[in-house]
């Protein structure tokens, strides 16, 4: 009687599935929106190098100059490349330092709602229980509130500022924040890791910062990427309603305000701020949506 060989072929075994994996992450990288990765680091370095780029001061008024078109247009001068405003001020020169309110706004306000919505999000998701129950209730409520109404009222109690719009997206911002990480720590509270340490005596805050934290930081990451153009459009709403950076210090969404009311006769005084909201948003949505494919395993492979 033939024997039958039953050895598995040579090429079939763990090292052909290692061996593809580092592919896949080859691609992602290669795939990479290097538009939008390009506006965002162009947008860093104008808002860092603003005193050095800025041609002109942007609070500088000088009335015989006011309404200039830009450079290209009849009437227009070299020496304001995108014109100037109702007071004569150069708009190259605002959107330039506007880069940077709109930059340290969404930088302080993620730091700020991102870090307690990261904290509340690991305790209730691995306490469980009451706690779990009482937290996830506080961020609905929360979730209720809308951000232009608590930063119209924190502006009528506080005054307007810089404090008052980080306040006021920041009391939104962190409970996004909590409900999906308290998800993700759902999942990986019930891995084996997290069950050996339990049972080598690990405290409960030792669990979540060294066992816990590190497993959901790639969620995390992901979020900051997402809320930068939510949080950068948000202070151009509060500053178009006049709840955000009061005058004269240059905001985008200060700008396109400024100028609705020449919209006819002057239109870069809103269409020029307004274009730049919107490349920077969509510039910051589309990193973002790269940036959670990249580190998700699963859809890396695909890409």
């Amino acid at each position: 009687m033939a024997r039958v060989d039953t050895r598995l072929p040579l090429d079939v075994g763990p090292e052909t599935t290692t061996a593809a994996a580092p592919a896949g992450g080859r691609g992602a990288l290669g795939r990479l929106p290097w538009p939008s990765f390009l506006i965002i680091v162009g947008m860093l370095l104008v808002a860092l190098g603003a005193p050095l780029l800025a041609p002109h001061s942007a609070t500088e008024q000088s009335l015989p100059d006011k309404l200039q078109p830009p450079a290209w247009q009849d009437g227009g001068s070299t020496r304001h490349l995108l014109g100037t405003d109702l007071l004569g001020r150069d708009v190259l020169s605002r959107l330039i330092y506007g880069a940077r309110v709109s930059l340290t706004v969404a930088a302080a306000a993620l730091l700020a709602g991102g870090g307690i919505g990261l904290a509340v999000g690991i305790v209730s998701g691995y306490a469980g229980g009451r706690l779990d129950s009482l937290l996830m209730r506080v961020v609905d409520a929360t979730l209720t509130f809308p951000t232009i109404l608590i930063a119209l009222l924190l502006a009528v109690s506080l005054g307007q500022g810089l404090r008052t719009m980080v306040i006021a997206i920041t009391l939104i911002l962190w409970a996004r924040f909590a409900r999906v990480v308290r998800g993700e720590v759902l999942t990986v509270k019930g891995r084996d890791f997290v069950a050996l340490a339990r049972v080598h005596g690990c405290s409960h805050v030792r669990i979540m910062a060294m066992h816990i934290l590190p497993n959901v930081t790639n969620t995390f990451m992901v979020l900051l990427s997402l809320h930068i153009g939510f949080v950068i459009l948000v202070e151009a709403s509060l500053s178009f309603l006049g709840a955000g950076i009061p005058p004269p210090t240059p905001s985008w969404g200060q700008m396109v305000a400024d100028g609705r009311g020449q919209i006819a006769s002057a239109w870069w005084l809103s269409f020029l701020p307004g274009v730049a909201i919107l490349l920077v948003v969509l510039a910051f949505n589309l990193f973002g949506d790269w940036l959670r494919d990249w580190l998700d395993p699963r859809l890396r492979q695909q890409l």
